[in-house]
């Protein structure tokens, strides 16, 4: 694969731990803002449901302009928003600049995915993808645990701030090292969102978001669920968030070359028989430190196995591909928005008080959460 490819990952990452730093920041958020961890975990969710509302409708909006100051743009956009989220002295203000990451991030992604198949040939398209989408497992692998870490030593504040300024980084090289790309012929709106009405395109969304769902409303909020299933607390819980990145990068790896090499739908089918049988142990695996290291590492190799062969069969359903990604896209994210709401509810009911271990509405866990 050629530097363009990593360098569109590199934008991937910046945006990536955009959109996942809340996981790694969320005690600290809740302390200094003086929320609960569960209005600190609707940050996710107002950036994720920001990014599935605005996806398809940016795409449309900007599909005629050239793919390189589109890219540009995205990453500057995500950086405002990640410099607003470091001053914000205020949960609304931190809430607005989430919501502005996001829409740069909604932008960059799609774009960001068919600039990398534009420049490989279809039998390479697979791996193009994984290479984009292994940005975002390196913004697991390496951006919430090192955000988690970062957290307790420079404040949350600096995170944001070091995000902003990888996202500025990333859009000068963007500028000078990517090739001019031309954007979309003029297709009326109609005939764009008619990709939409096919069933199979539908049936292929529908599954991106219960997958999403099904992840997301656990990982949000997987620090205070080590600490309270593990006994872990702050920094600690760093390389369990890493052993998880660390399965993020392999998964992505391995789904691009299956899909490459075994085709779209066989990939996607071993890839759910793995990820359903995780979720249904991971409550009797990850009660230990090694045992919850070698969960999380299983549990993300499937997880994120799942994105090139679901990429891939919405590319081939849809050669066009700009608004079927961006869709796809907004699944993504939809499916994070609904996690988010979800894991907020149950983390209000199930979880386990972190000082008696009961699940009990205890005093001690209700004024922390």
């Amino acid at each position: 694969m050629s530097a363009r490819t990593y360098l569109l990952a590199a934008g991937a990452f910046a945006v990536g731990t955009s959109a996942y730093v809340v996981s790694g920041v969320l005690p600290a958020v809740s302390a200094e803002l003086d929320v609960s961890v569960t209005a600190a975990g609707q940050l996710t969710t107002a950036f994720a449901l920001a990014y599935a509302v605005s996806a398809p409708v940016l795409a449309t909006v900007t599909a005629r302009w050239e793919r390189r100051r589109l890219l540009l743009a995205a990453l500057l956009v995500a950086a405002l928003g990640n410099a607003i989220s470091a001053v914000a002295t205020t949960y609304p203000l931190l809430l607005g600049g989430r919501i502005i990451a996001a829409l740069g991030a909604a932008v960059y992604t799609p774009a960001a995915t068919l600039f990398a198949t534009a420049l490989r040939p279809p039998a390479e398209r697979g791996r193009a993808v994984a290479i984009v989408f292994g940005g975002l497992t390196l913004a697991l692998a390496l951006g919430v645990p090192v955000s988690s870490l970062l957290a307790g030593s420079i404040g949350y504040r600096w995170v944001f701030a070091i995000v902003a300024i990888v996202s500025v980084a990333t859009a000068l090289a963007v500028r000078w090292q990517l090739p001019y790309l031309a954007g979309s012929p003029t297709v009326p709106l109609r005939e764009r969102f008619a990709v939409a009405a096919d069933p199979r395109v539908l049936t292929m969304l529908a599954i991106t978001v219960l997958g999403v769902v099904a992840t997301m409303s656990v990982y949000i909020y997987v620090v205070p669920l080590l600490t309270v299933t593990t006994g872990l607390t702050g920094s600690a819980i760093g390389p369990l968030l890493l052993a998880y990145g660390v399965g993020a990068i392999v998964g992505n790896t391995w789904g691009g070359r299956a899909t490459d090499r075994f085709g779209s739908i066989p990939t996607l089918l071993a890839t759910n028989v793995g990820f359903v049988i995780m979720i249904a142990t991971l409550p009797l695996t990850a009660t230990t430190v090694p045992g919850a290291a070698v969960a999380l590492f299983v549990w993300s190799v499937f997880t994120w196995s799942f994105n090139p062969p679901v990429q891939n069969l919405l590319l081939e359903l849809a050669p066009s591909g700009g608004l079927v990604l961006s869709l796809n896209a907004s699944a993504i994210y939809f499916g994070m928005g609904l996690a988010g709401v979800l894991g907020g509810v149950v983390s209000r009911q199930r979880w386990a008080c972190s000082c008696c271990r009961r699940s009990a509405r205890c005093s001690a866990w209700w004024s922390s959460a």
